[in-house]
């Protein structure tokens, strides 16, 4: 069923270290070989052994219309004829920001970069830069890309792979970031109390996607809202997964706060490789050439991403989220009604149309000691059982999944059945 991608992963693994080229894609924590994908469509996805899956991952978000979506492929061949890339200015990046700003209320400039890393990176940089100080916040269990500064009780593959803390994170880097934990205020307000007057910012993600889905507790962001705005540093959004995702102002239009700096990625690319961080005119005019803090991309709103996003940004609409939403529950709706009937200690988290399914006996996951306590080996078996059966699910129980609105009665109803049937075989 599968000899063509064992051979591919073989091949792989003597050129790139483990085979792939970002590490849950290894299928590691799900305990089996990696399936290699030659082609997607819709909701589909046809791996190289020639079988056929609905995708719950849509590339970790950005395919919000599916695989090859017409319109995108429209403006991806369109734009790919006037070149790829000059490294130069071009009227497509001005769009951009018009359509970024014009969604995203919080921000009034914006900059573009390759990849969700840079943003938060840059983000960063440019937080320390405009306040003049040293420390930030994380919270365990959030993964803000691989910049050093992040690497310290991460989540996503960190999580998946058993490595929290990366060799080659320097110990002077390291002691810059403080850890809260996530959903408690309490742990925040003691941070800045014992680094009074030298908190750069707090970064979180508003709705976290990268130790399963786990969503803000009791105004918990307008609290660090509160927190931040009292101690003079910046609240940074990292929106990468849930920018454009969940609404069309991402989280904090869904929780009414606005944040000092926001960092998106995936859906603004359509796709290709992007990333953007936002904010007040007077925090971005920091960033050079205006300011002396410094960052650069030679790719960076290079014109073929920009079209390609810009495909999904300007179909997004109420009927859109409306229909995700709808696509989302139905599935939800049937996962809880298989749990129940079948008695596994197991909960669903749904916000829009993002979702994890937790093993676990807890009523509720709320931060990192709650995901970690979870049964990630009754997940592996349950990963391994749905890929059988046709489902592409994330292959660590510490993602989400994504859906897109291409999905179809037809879909809903065999990832429920297919639900059913490896819970009853793991139950």
């Amino acid at each position: 069923m599968y000899k063509k991608s064992i051979k591919a992963y073989k091949q792989s693994s003597d050129l790139i270290p483990g085979g792939v080229n970002s590490p849950v894609r290894a299928f590691k924590s799900v305990k089996c070989d990696p399936v290699f994908f030659d082609r997607g469509i819709g909701s589909k996805l046809y791996d190289v052994d020639g079988n056929k899956y609905i995708d719950c991952v849509s590339s970790w978000g950005p395919l919000i219309f599916g695989h090859a979506d017409k319109d995108t492929i429209k403006a991806i061949n369109k734009y790919s004829k006037r070149g790829t890339s000059y490294g130069a200015p071009t009227l497509h990046e001005t769009e951009m920001a018009k359509q970024i700003t014009k969604m995203v209320p919080s921000i009034e400039k914006v900059r573009m970069v390759n990849s969700g890393t840079e943003a938060t990176m840059s983000a960063v940089r440019l937080a320390r830069g405009f306040t003049g100080k040293r420390h930030i916040i994380k919270f365990a269990g959030n993964y803000h890309g691989h910049g050093d500064s992040f690497l310290i009780k991460a989540g996503s593959g960190a999580i998946t792979l058993g490595l929290p803390d990366s060799p080659g994170v320097t110990k002077n880097i390291a002691k810059d970031t403080l850890i809260a934990s996530f959903n408690n205020i309490e742990s925040v307000e003691q941070l800045f109390s014992k680094k009074e007057n030298d908190i750069a910012a707090v970064i979180v993600e508003p709705v976290s996607g990268n130790m399963g889905l786990v969503l803000p507790q009791n105004g918990f962001l307008k609290s660090l809202k509160r927190l931040c705005s009292r101690n003079n540093a910046l609240l940074i959004f990292d929106e990468v997964m849930t920018g454009f995702r969940l609404a069309k102002g991402g989280a904090q239009e869904i929780y009414g706060v606005s944040p000092d700096i926001t960092t998106l990625g995936k859906v603004i690319g359509g796709g290709l490789p992007v990333g953007a961080y936002g904010g007040k005119s007077k925090i971005m005019e920091s960033l050079a050439p205006l300011g002396p803090v410094y960052q650069a991309g030679t790719l960076s709103g290079n014109p073929l991403a920009m079209q390609a996003g810009l495909s999904v940004l300007k179909k997004l609409n109420n009927t859109v989220f409306s229909k995700l939403d709808t696509i989302s529950r139905e599935i939800t709706d049937g996962i809880r009604t298989n749990i129940k009937e079948i008695g596994v200690n197991a909960i669903v988290t749904r916000l829009g149309s993002m979702m994890t399914l937790f093993f676990t006996d807890k009523d509720e996951i709320n931060n990192y000691e709650d995901a970690m306590s979870c049964d990630a080996d009754k997940y592996a078996n349950y990963f391994k059982l749905m890929l059988d059966m046709g489902i592409y699910l994330p292959p660590s129980q510490f993602e989400c999944c994504f859906f897109s609105s291409v999905m179809t009665k037809a879909d809903i109803k065999k990832i429920i059945n297919s639900n059913r049937v490896a819970l009853q075989k793991i139950a």
